[in-house]
């Protein structure tokens, strides 16, 4: 069955830079704040800087193969994190267009704060060949991420990574990528997000969709937070295990398949799913198929696996 190269636990195995040069410590003072929002400095020479939702995840991993890549994990509800990649991107750019830079906002990509069971913010990895090269955490200033890049490119050199960015995308006239503005009920819903509130959160995206049936982002979120919501309290060992034990006991299957799209195994989800929807019939298959079908929400109808699935899915109902 397919799986995701990424995951928290794939981090225990990732490629390790401890071999190259010693990381900066920790301790430093954060840099000045920047006036530029979360979609900061686009237009840095040499520097492609890329939003990576949960949707968009493994097509930006797989881009790794032929350019590395450092990934900034921010928050847009705290400034520190969305302003210091105004210093990712500085530091990148120095190196000629080696490294691209990947930026995601933990609060709308819960998938991707899950997998990476992220704490605090902001945190920064490198990907290479699409493997996880864990960096670190924190503010550091410029010249000591710059020499940890340094690093980076050295690596994707031995691993014959060797591409280089094309042209920056236009930007504003103070430099920065031009952010499209939130609604308020999104807005409510991170910060709900943030405090660990999920009904809130729920409140607040099902209000957005109440206000535009087509905001497409809040039926995504409200997927994904029922996700959570669904898994919190689960243990992952235990539910692989019922799975396993007892392949048709509906809610172990239907656990087990949540466990999978929050680690970024989408297929292996729909694939269990679509062949439980084959075993069932009556209102058990109805339960399953329309499990399946949140779940296409929760990664996004955009996403080549959901078209795929939903494809997968008709030919197993009809």
């Amino acid at each position: 069955m397919s799986s995701s190269p990424f995951s928290a636990a794939a981090l225990r195995g990732a490629v390790d830079l401890s071999g190259l040069k010693n990381r900066p410590a920790p301790g430093s003072t954060p840099p000045p704040a920047s006036p530029a929002g979360a979609d900061t400095a686009g237009g840095t020479p040499g520097v492609a800087v890329r939003q990576v939702t949960d949707a968009t995840f493994q097509q930006a991993v797989e881009s790794t193969t032929s350019v590395a890549a450092v990934f900034v994990l921010f928050s847009s509800t705290i400034k520190e994190s969305v302003d210091f990649i105004d210093d990712v991107v500085s530091a990148a750019s120095r190196s000629q267009g080696r490294l691209q830079v990947l930026v995601a906002d933990i609060n709308s990509n819960l998938q991707i704060r899950q997998a990476f069971q992220v704490q605090s913010v902001p945190v920064v990895l490198g990907l290479v060949n699409a493997r996880p090269v864990p960096l670190f955490g924190g503010i550091y200033p410029v010249e000591e991420i710059a020499g940890v890049f340094d690093q980076l490119v050295q690596l994707a050199d031995q691993q014959g990574v060797t591409g280089r960015v094309g042209p920056a995308e236009p930007t504003t006239d103070d430099g920065a990528t031009e952010a499209e503005p939130t609604s308020p009920h999104h807005d409510a819903a991170y910060a709900a997000i943030e405090a660990g509130d999920l009904a809130g959160a729920k409140a607040a995206y099902e209000a957005a969709l109440a206000e535009n049936p087509q905001d497409e982002d809040a039926r995504l979120g409200l997927g994904q937070v029922a996700l959570i919501e669904r898994t919190s309290g689960a243990d992952l060992q235990a539910a692989r295990t019922a799975a396993a034990e007892r392949p048709d006991d509906i809610d172990a299957q239907l656990l087990v398949s949540d466990f999978d799209v929050l680690g970024g195994h989408i297929e292996d989800a729909f694939t269990r799913l679509v062949d439980l929807v084959r075993a069932t019939s009556g209102a058990e298959r109805d339960r399953v198929r329309e499990h399946l079908i949140g779940l296409f929400d929760v990664v996004g109808n955009a996403d080549e696996r959901v078209k795929r699935g939903r494809t997968a899915l008709m030919s197993a109902l009809f």
